[in-house]
């Protein structure tokens, strides 16, 4: 016990300080208008809008698929934006049984705002999926319509603040980025969600370190499907968002597109920007268990390549890192064993404090911290049920549609299409 839960402390070691910092909170958007880029670093900001008529043009598309019940808490947000320039939105309803498309057009004329267009694709062409199809839509009538030089992809749940698409657009400028991005907020307010909800997004640094995502030129690329400012000229070369249709992790597989189809530098040096949202939340619940479950386990084994040794990996390294270091305090302190009990309560209270800051910034009491390896445990049993659900031809089903194993040739994070 005491050699496990050495290699357990060994590897909090590195993660603490060779995994990008992942478990600071601190890369944010500045707010207002930026003054400086948006990685952090000082730096005179360039190509800034200054008058109402410098301000790009925009089109928010919103892909929605019996979003219903959160509609009333997002959309007037989105309508509400007080951007200086011209931003239109288009809503397109993805084979909706709920009223989405018919609220949609109600809650725009009550509330004003910029326009609406609400619009339906039709059933996904063969090898699509669902939102991506419904994205591709959006984009077609955003060429179509408008003259955009950025789309503002954003998911039917989120609620942005009234100077959101301002201060992604001013980001974008101020960094010449292609892709800006941010991780919403997302809800915390009952208990299943205040325990494995803050974790999501930790886990997600942890996989994907937002300062290595934010470097020129690493090949870390990542994104939050929830709200994704994209360059149009970006999503043309990159071939957004046919060349990733099949893509079922999309967000992920978006960012890893643009950042490696180049930029103004040359292949490979497109610039994207990736971090925590200050007002932009998600406001869809998941109050039960189950909910959150099958959140998680939709996406991840397709997150793993849809393949065994990949899962087997995962499993071993979760146990080794979060389970074993409680396990073996515990164990080293019943069986008189110091060294296991101060080798695992050592890396015990490493994790617990990596966690610290993402609690906080949920609002969260930081005495929780301690709880991340049953939180951990609950990912561990979600994945390998992702994996099982996969090979009963269940997996990543996701309102009514289900999507398999990707097609030969495809990119990591895709799927085709099932039933």
């Amino acid at each position: 016990m005491a050699w496990i839960a050495g290699a357990s402390l060994a590897a909090w070691v590195w993660l603490l300080a060779g995994q990008g910092f992942f478990w600071r909170t601190d890369v944010r958007l500045p707010s207002g208008t930026a003054r400086r880029p948006p990685d952090g670093r000082p730096g005179a900001a360039q190509g800034l809008p200054g008058a109402a008529g410098d301000w790009p043009s925009v089109a928010v598309v919103i892909p929605a698929r019996d979003e219903a019940a959160v509609l009333p808490a997002s959309l007037p947000s989105v309508l509400a934006q007080a951007y200086p320039g011209r931003a239109e939105v288009f809503l397109v309803d993805d084979g909706s049984t709920d009223g989405t498309g018919e609220l949609a057009r109600a809650l725009a004329a009550g509330h004003g705002g910029l326009p609406l267009t609400v619009t339906s694709p039709g059933e996904p062409a063969p090898g699509w999926t669902g939102k991506l199809w419904a994205v591709r839509h959006g984009m077609a009538l955003a060429r179509e319509h408008t003259d955009a030089e950025y789309l503002l992809l954003t998911d039917a749940d989120i609620a942005h603040g009234p100077d959101s698409l301002r201060s992604l657009v001013s980001a974008a400028r101020a960094a010449d980025l292609d892709l800006v991005s941010q991780m919403a907020r997302l809800r915390v307010a009952d208990f299943w969600e205040r325990l494995i909800v803050p974790a999501f997004v930790y886990f997600f640094g942890q996989l994907y370190p937002f300062r290595w995502v934010n470097r020129p030129g690493a090949r870390t690329a990542a994104a939050a499907g929830g709200c994704v400012l994209l360059r149009r000229d970006a999503a043309e070369r990159a071939g957004i968002p046919d060349r990733i249709r099949h893509a079922v992790i999309d967000d992920v597989t978006l960012a890893r597109a643009v950042k490696r189809s180049g930029g103004r530098q040359g292949p490979g040096s497109g610039r994207i920007w990736l971090g925590l949202a200050d007002h932009v939340d998600s406001v869809r619940p998941y109050p039960r268990l189950a909910d959150l479950w099958r959140m998680v386990a939709r996406s991840a084994y397709a997150q793993l390549l849809h393949s065994p040794l990949l899962l087997a990996g995962t499993v071993l390294g979760l146990a080794l890192v979060y389970p074993v270091p409680p396990v073996a305090l515990v164990a080293g302190l019943v069986a008189g064993a110091a060294p296991a009990a101060v080798l695992g309560g050592t890396a015990w209270a490493l994790m617990a404090g990596t966690y610290v800051p993402m609690l906080r910034y949920y609002g969260l009491p930081p005495w929780t911290a301690p709880l991340l390896p049953f939180t951990a445990l609950l990912y561990l049993l979600m994945t390998v049920d992702s994996a099982v659900q996969h090979y009963r031809g269940r997996g990543a089903a996701w309102k009514g549609r289900t999507y398999g194993a990707p097609p030969t040739g495809a990119a990591p994070g895709e799927a085709s299409e099932g039933a």
